[in-house]
């Protein structure tokens, strides 16, 4: 017999062996579907697809494999789940399985100080006191009100920005006074109320270097060993702008820490970070996982909080319909019909208000995809293997907007949340119908911080002025990806003032 022939025989039954297992004897733990893939390479539509907008690319293999489908992304699986039900059976049912993290690599592995940060960090201990120490005592419900003073400087500054440019040049770009204005919030709670205007632009100058590099920066995470060296120039820019970060957060760090030693009561976000003792490291946090923690909440609140006003707002100025009878509510809890700002309480007597906000949430939530999950070992869902070594992400506008769930889904009515009598559960605790904010272990911590920011916002805005588009032009509610899910073409209206600007502060 040839030689050759005793190399043929055997390579024949094992090849015929593996293809009668996938085609006769296929396994029972598969991976959702999805498009072809190659070894070490990944899936074909990387290279058949244009990737400017990944959103309606995964919307369109959703529409062709179903609600749960599978991307490669070299030989890593990525999973994408766009059912409200598969999100409640995975976050909520089985949250302690699905609430890891992927691990960070590159870029992100540097920016949360090696998962240092509530929203990074693995599902263990590090993770549950850091974020015990965020809801407990710093966001807890009952420490809202000492932060309304806070509020009423930052609402009187937006205004007096609002009316200055409304006044030189009739229309108004509100996304970035919208951004200035909840930033200011943010930087107060963070590192404490005594910072002067000049400290809260030097913190958001340094910031948003890294919000306009966050996309282009985000390539090292592909394969940090080969982007650090072909893209050596880009990653020297990077680290650069984490030096600005650290070197304008850590001198008010250290400042709070001489202030904690001489017993100063008032506490910021970073107060309670300088105490904290990390229970697998027995340590206490670094100065720089300190400003990771800190610019975690500045970029996560800033671009979610400010893109999600601005399409409340353009969606008022494209219904005016909608925004008179948010006024008329507004108007008919206001005793005074002069008061120039609404007070805090009174939101609670504004149910269309609340209405106005969870729509504009459902419709156009900032973020389209959660941060990925993991999951520590194979697991299944709807039948589905998910294996130890993919992400999973979870669809948020697809799920916000699922005809199945919604009637009419992509248009814009408040009142579909004021249907029942029953406040509309946006934790997703009982049932996913829509996650603007994640659901389970993994819910964002600040989310009603956000709400409350939202509605008081929102709620003075339209009580001191009217909204309107310039004659002649409409607005156009198309969306470009950036770091949150922006508008296209940025809200421009006109300001017409309802009440004097008096001073508050």
């Amino acid at each position: 017999m040839e030689t050759w022939l005793l190399f043929l025989i055997p390579f024949s039954f094992f090849a015929a062996t593996i293809l009668l297992k996938f085609f006769f004897f296929p396994s029972a733990n598969k991976l959702p579907p999805g498009p072809p893939s190659f070894p070490f390479i990944g899936s074909s539509v990387w290279f058949t697809e244009s990737l400017i907008d990944i959103n309606a690319l995964i919307r369109s293999l959703h529409s062709k494999f179903g609600p749960i489908i599978t991307l490669y992304i070299g030989s890593r699986p990525a999973i994408f789940v766009a059912d409200g039900f598969l999100a409640h059976q995975a976050l909520v049912q089985n949250g302690v399985v699905f609430a890891d993290r992927p691990p960070a690599v590159g870029m992100e592995a540097i920016n949360s100080s090696n998962q240092h940060t509530i929203s990074s960090a693995s599902y263990g201990p590090t993770w549950r006191l850091l974020r015990r120490n965020l809801t407990s005592e710093i966001i807890h419900p009952s420490r809202f009100k000492s932060y309304s003073q806070s509020r009423k400087r930052i609402l009187q500054i937006l205004k007096i920005r609002l009316e200055s440019e409304s006044k030189s040049g009739g229309k108004v770009r509100v996304i970035d006074h919208f951004k200035y204005a909840t930033f200011s919030l943010l930087a107060l709670i963070c590192v404490g109320d005594d910072l002067e205007e000049d400290q809260i632009e030097k913190i958001e100058a340094a910031q948003r270097q890294f919000v306009l590099n966050y996309v282009r920066f985000n390539v090292f995470g592909i394969c940090p060993s080969i982007t650090k060296l072909v893209f050596r120039k880009m990653w020297k820019q990077y680290l650069q702008i984490r030096e600005n970060q650290e070197k304008v957060l850590i001198p008010l760090i250290r400042a709070r820490k001489d202030q904690q030693e001489r017993e100063i009561k008032d506490r910021s976000y970073v107060d309670s970070l300088i105490d904290l003792e990390l229970p697998e490291e027995k340590r206490k946090l670094t100065e720089e996982e300190i400003v990771s923690l800190c610019s975690e909440i500045f970029n996560g609140g800033t671009e979610t909080t400010s893109t999600a006003l601005e399409w409340i707002m353009a969606n008022l100025v494209k219904y005016p319909k909608i925004q008179e009878k948010l006024f008329m509510e507004i108007k008919s809890v206001v005793a005074d019909g002069d008061q120039e700002l609404i007070k805090e309480d009174d939101l609670q007597k504004m149910p269309y208000l609340k209405a106005v906000i969870l729509e504009g949430l459902r419709r156009h939530p900032p973020a389209h995809m959660v941060v990925p999950h993991a999951v520590k070992e194979d697991t299944m869902l709807d039948q589905y293997l998910v294996p130890k070594n993919a992400t999973v992400n979870f669809m948020v506008a697809e799920i916000g907007r699922d005809p199945r769930v919604w009637e009419d889904p992509m248009e814009f009515k408040p009142e579909r949340f004021m249907e029942s009598e029953e406040v509309f559960d946006v934790s997703g605790s009982k049932e996913v119908k829509m996650m603007p904010f994640g659901v389970g272990r993994r819910i964002c911590p600040g989310y009603s911080l956000a709400i409350l920011h939202l509605e008081y916002i929102v709620g003075n805005l339209i009580w001191s002025y009217e909204w309107k588009a310039m004659e002649g032009e409409e607005i156009d509610l198309s969306e470009q990806l950036q770091f949150s899910v922006a508008m296209k073409h940025p809200l421009q209206p006109c300001l017409s003032p309802r009440h004097s600007l008096k001073k508050i502060i």
